[in-house]
């Protein structure tokens, strides 16, 4: 981070941009390097790739493979942690299978831990988890360079690098292999985990809050971005607190109706499911947590969106204007990308219900549509997402009233968020600008005008086509005098 800014404000470990090269490691001529994405909900490795000879380029690296860890994040191993290193077996296997065998020593390996990790109050339990990771990671032949909890600033900032990088809006190089600075604005990023969210967007307004302000340099230019993240805003931990509230409104009947779920859907739960998470352990009740409680779906959009508004605080804000539970945030500008759960909700409305979203009420107008469809209806729409199929209006709700009441975005601003899984062939989300940073990829200063062996070949080539259409050129001028200095 640029050195004008303390690492320790906003919760951001000294990285490697901005003059602080010395500090990090090089990846020399590692042509790989792998990230491992310790979710909440789940962990996702992802093997990276660039050439060898342009690891300080930019818009080359690009994704290799990627492999979903079977079962839940590590954060629910805190009572078995032994369990959460050998669930990354498999996906460590094929890490092994996708590397080559003569590229393992020299390929950098990190595991990053998000917000089911930063929930995890004790500190001995949340240790051992990582350390029990970090030893089935140092056992593979692969280059370990360290298992940590991102703060949700970094998780933020990274998901802004990432989307920035892939879509060359930082730098890029022309045809030529020179270097261009483009002069598109950077865009904003929305992350939206199982258990935290974020924002972040470039900024010239003044950030009222210096916890929410990071300062990149980054090739030479300087961006001020404002980040903020929202633990207990991820869509579990959405859910948790929605249930938890229509819990108590019903003083922990042995039924109870939720407005969300669709009509025709029942299920049986016990209390402790929902009272497991410090986002939900203040409501607990007295009664036994093995108490069970039915919940019967109700498929009232109107009710749904009432309950799910009372998750935010929009009351009480001591700064010129905030988003909600008292978080400064200015105005939003430009343009947005959102992915994780924003894709995937949204996907569903457009691709499952075949509407599509460009303005907020087309969200809020879909999202009823998924309340008031029923529950036989939606399990033959989509037969594969049984297991997420009765969350979808929760969610979709949530995320129209965090969108517009929330980040407030309107009918001008909402049509320039593009909800996105990948950006070409690579996902999006804060893994690869982890990596970049970890790995010294995006230097502070602009890099020289050196020039890439693939800009010595064209150069080469250009000059043989100007040389042989010259030559071809004066040949066919001669020929033609000459025919006609015969025909004379």
């Amino acid at each position: 981070w640029d050195q004008g800014h303390p690492p320790g404000r906003a919760g951001m470990a000294a990285g490697c941009w901005a003059g602080r090269e010395a500090a990090c490691p090089s990846l020399g001529a590692a042509p790989y390097g792998i990230v491992l994405d310790a979710g909440s909900s789940h962990t996702a490795m992802f093997i990276y790739k660039w050439p060898a000879d342009k690891e300080n380029d930019t818009g080359v690296v690009s994704e290799h493979s990627m492999c979903d860890v079977e079962g839940p994040g590590i954060s629910s191993y805190s009572s078995n942690p032994p369990a959460a290193g050998t669930s990354l077996v498999p996906c460590l296997n094929q890490a092994l299978r996708d590397v080559p065998k003569e590229k393992h020593a020299g390929t950098p390996l990190y595991l990053g831990a998000t917000a089911g990790m930063r929930l995890i109050t004790n500190v001995q339990a949340s240790d051992a988890v990582l350390s029990a990771v970090a030893a089935t990671l140092k056992s593979y032949p692969f280059d370990f360079r360290g298992a940590k909890i991102l703060s949700g600033e970094e998780e933020g900032v990274f998901g802004w690098v990432t989307a920035n990088y892939l879509l060359e809006n930082f730098i890029k190089r022309g045809w030529l292999g020179e270097w261009i600075q483009p002069q598109k604005k950077t865009l904003g990023a929305m992350d939206f985990g199982g258990a935290s969210t974020q924002i972040t967007f470039e900024t010239r307004d003044t950030i009222e809050d210096p916890r929410n302000e990071v300062m990149l340099k980054l090739y030479g230019q300087v961006y001020k971005v404002y980040t903020h993240s929202f633990l207990c805003y991820g869509r579990d931990q959405v859910l948790k607190r929605l249930l938890s509230k229509l819990l108590q409104a019903a003083s922990y009947q042995a039924t109870i109706t939720h407005p969300c779920w669709p009509t025709g859907y029942h299920k049986s739960l016990s209390l402790s499911s929902v009272y497991d998470s410090p986002c939900t352990e203040k409501e607990r009740p007295s009664l036994a947590l093995n108490t069970t409680v039915t919940v019967v779906g109700t498929g009232n959009g109107s009710l749904c969106a009432l309950h799910v508004s009372k998750l935010f605080d929009f009351t009480t804000c001591s700064f010129s204007r905030c988003s909600f539970d008292g978080i400064f945030q200015p105005e939003v500008s430009g343009n947005f990308i959102a992915f994780s759960a924003f894709f995937y909700t949204v996907d569903f409305i457009q691709a499952v219900m075949g509407t599509p979203v460009h303005l907020p009420s087309d969200l809020k107008d879909a999202a009823e549509t998924v309340c008031a469809t029923n529950w036989s209806e939606l399990l033959q729409k989509a037969p594969k997402l049984e297991k997420r199929l009765p969350d979808y209006c929760a969610v979709s709700t949530f995320v129209y009233l965090l969108t517009t009441k929330g980040y407030n975005f309107n009918n001008r601003s909402f049509p320039n968020i593009a909800f996105q899984k990948k950006a070409g062939e690579t996902s999006i989300g804060w893994a690869l600008g982890h990596m970049l940073n970890l790995t010294n990829m995006i230097p502070a200063e602009k890099p020289s005008s050196h020039k890439s062996m693939l800009y010595n070949y064209w150069v080469i080539l250009i000059l043989l086509f100007v040389v042989t259409t010259l030559t071809s050129l004066v040949t066919a001028i001669c020929l033609l005098r000459h025919s006609k200095s015969l025909t004379i």
